[in-house]
């Protein structure tokens, strides 16, 4: 990608517009990659542009927390069975083969085939005590991230009621981008006259909040602000020794691009090296499954 930035004598802003606000690279490694790769990544971009109109980003009303009660609805159809607001006391494994048995809350155990969980679920050893015992994830970094509170949009954005924001590292003198995301009550997450934003950055050094200083500039007066520091985690293993899979923790982007990118490697693990494709469902499929 280098030779294609040369060629064309673009400046490192234009480079950096590029390859983190279009491309969403969280790295400089890119421009030693194939330049095909990047061009997929900015035609993803412009064509969603132009479907949405003035962003190439979609958010869900109500917030986030309707993408997992989407897949519950999804889930429901096919007969899935859930355990809501329960207490996970033990990931039982198979003593002879090692292999993911069940999971305990209590004196219930639910049994499964495999088990697939983000890093919070994995920080203890898995196996019970003694030998068997071991560990699954292991820390990679940290995130911060700042939850603001705004009675205004975001100054210098045409009073748009949603932002994303992305502060390439170059720019700031660091080594990973800051990412800021505003959303309002046309969102339904808040009071009509209220908007939220969120900063948020990998600690590079032993003052993270003050690693925030240049996204929260942006925002103008901030009415409240909720800081808080995270583990990366990511997993040891495979997964397909013992049928569990982790995913990776949350990192500090907030165009969830990562996100997807680490669903598809969970499901090539998972099915065994089968890439997730994703197709919508005939009209009668749910109504055949039901019943």
């Amino acid at each position: 990608m280098t030779k294609v930035y040369d060629y064309f004598g673009l400046e490192p802003g234009t480079r950096d517009f590029i390859g983190h606000a279009m491309a969403l690279y969280l790295d400089e490694s890119y421009m030693q990659r194939p330049a095909r790769e990047t061009y997929d990544r900015i035609i993803l971009y412009t064509s969603s542009m132009a479907r949405y109109g003035k962003s190439p980003y979609i958010y869900p009303l109500y917030g986030m927390g309707e993408l997992p009660q989407g897949f519950a609805r999804l889930s429901a159809i096919y007969g899935g069975t859930y355990m809501l607001d329960k207490q996970i006391d033990e990931i039982v494994l198979d003593k002879e083969t090692g292999k993911f048995v069940g999971v305990r809350s209590g004196e219930e155990t639910v049994k499964a085939d495999m088990l697939i969980g983000d890093p919070s679920y994995f920080r203890q050893n898995v196996g019970g005590q003694g030998a068997e015992s071991k560990e699954k994830v292991r820390e990679t970094g940290k995130v911060v991230r700042a939850i603001c509170i705004l009675k205004h949009p975001i100054p210098n954005t045409d009073n748009s009621d949603s932002v994303q924001l992305i502060i390439p590292q170059n720019q700031v003198g660091r080594k990973h981008d800051i990412y800021i995301a505003e959303v309002s009550g046309a969102h339904n997450v808040c009071a009509r006259d209220v908007f939220i934003a969120q900063v948020s950055t990998i600690v590079e050094t032993s003052t993270p909040e003050l690693e925030l200083r240049p996204g929260l500039d942006l925002l103008g007066p901030i009415y409240d602000k909720f800081v808080s520091i995270s583990s990366l985690e990511e997993p040891l293993e495979l997964g397909d020794a013992d049928n569990i899979f982790i995913t990776r923790s949350l990192d500090a982007t907030s165009h969830v691009e990562t996100i997807v990118e680490d669903v598809r490697d969970v499901w090539r693990r998972a099915t065994k090296g089968k890439e997730l494709v994703l197709k919508q469902r005939a009209p009668d499929e749910g109504a055949q499954i039901q019943q």
